[in-house]
């Protein structure tokens, strides 16, 4: 059982699409038809900015390479791969764990709400140090994959027309279809424009863009989702205090451990078949996702049982 990615166990409804989907080369009014649904659904000024990618990963190299080879800090601890895609671009690349300190960047990134902690930046403070980098010709990168449950009032997405600020939005958690591989960078127009000339013809798939209409689509079932996804993490909370496992953070689809005992429970839990994510560079953190079905719940409730057990044991 994998409860170790933070995707939504709970897909949105997979439905036929048509064979041309499969046969013909994507259509660019289709493409055009997302970035609308896609604007509207994030609250980005209009559909000229956003530019669309298959997965928001392929996209951050290409936004690192906006600038030219500077500073890069990353706002951490948080997702890995901000660091090696701003390498790749050339910047020199630090990991800082001070806000304040991202404003000597010239590339500067943090992930709101943040993986793994589920930590968020106010918005004021973001706009604050993305109006420092513009000054400078800096950019700001703000990956907001978890944003579709976080607190929507701290999104910057309504925000980037002014330029000097990039926000990536990921499709695939929130819907539970990570394998579609659709995401999406909120920018100035003319920064979209410019990564989807990089990006170039059909690089969207067709069954992509069909489940992403329809999916960004449907307020109701996002709305519905929210509520149903809180209601899980609470549970999830519960279930691991009853077993004495102190829940640090998180966001409504995980929630994050970091405790002496951390370790242990990795092993245990692994040991009755049950996946959660460790840091090998921070052993005493944990990010546990959401169950999918009852008899999945039923599982971890045993993990967690035989964990206690052996907790007490060693005592």
């Amino acid at each position: 059982m994998d409860l170790s990615t933070g995707i939504n166990p709970h897909s949105y409804p997979l439905f036929e699409l048509p064979a041309t989907t499969l046969t013909r080369l994507p259509e660019a009014g289709q493409l055009r038809e997302l970035a609308e649904i896609a604007a509207a659904a994030y609250g980005a000024p209009s559909a000229a900015h956003v530019a669309a990618a298959p997965g928001t990963q392929i996209l951050l190299p290409r936004v690192a390479s906006l600038l030219r080879p500077g500073k890069a800090l990353v706002l951490g601890p948080t997702y890995a791969e901000h660091a090696r895609a701003a390498a790749i671009a050339g910047h020199a690349v630090a990991e800082v764990s001070d806000f304040d300190a991202l404003a000597e960047a010239d590339l500067a990134v943090l992930v709101n709400p943040n993986n793994p902690d589920g930590r968020v930046i106010e918005k004021p403070r973001l706009l604050e140090l993305g109006a420092r980098l513009r000054a400078k010709g800096g950019l700001l990168v703000v990956d907001e994959a978890f944003m579709d449950v976080g607190p929507i009032e701290q999104s910057l997405a309504g925000d980037v027309g002014e330029g000097g600020i990039v926000v990536l939005r990921s499709f695939g958690k929130f819907f539970g279809l990570a394998g579609v591989r659709l995401g999406f960078a909120l920018t100035d127009a003319l920064t979209a424009e410019r990564l989807d000339a990089q990006l170039g013809p059909w690089a969207v798939a067709g069954p992509a863009l069909g489940y992403g209409i329809r999916a960004l689509s449907d307020a109701a079932w996002q709305a519905d989702m929210r509520q149903r996804l809180a209601q899980y993490a609470g549970r999830l909370e519960i279930l691991l205090g009853r077993f004495d496992v102190p829940v640090a953070g998180g966001t409504s689809l995980f929630r994050y451990l970091s405790f002496a005992e951390a370790p242990s429970l990795f092993s245990v839990l692994g040991e009755h078949g049950v996946l959660i994510r460790h840091f090998a560079e921070r052993p005493g953190v944990l990010r546990v996702g959401l169950p999918g079905s009852e008899p999945e719940w039923q599982r971890l409730e045993s993990a967690l049982a035989a964990w206690a057990q052996n907790q007490r044991e060693r005592a």
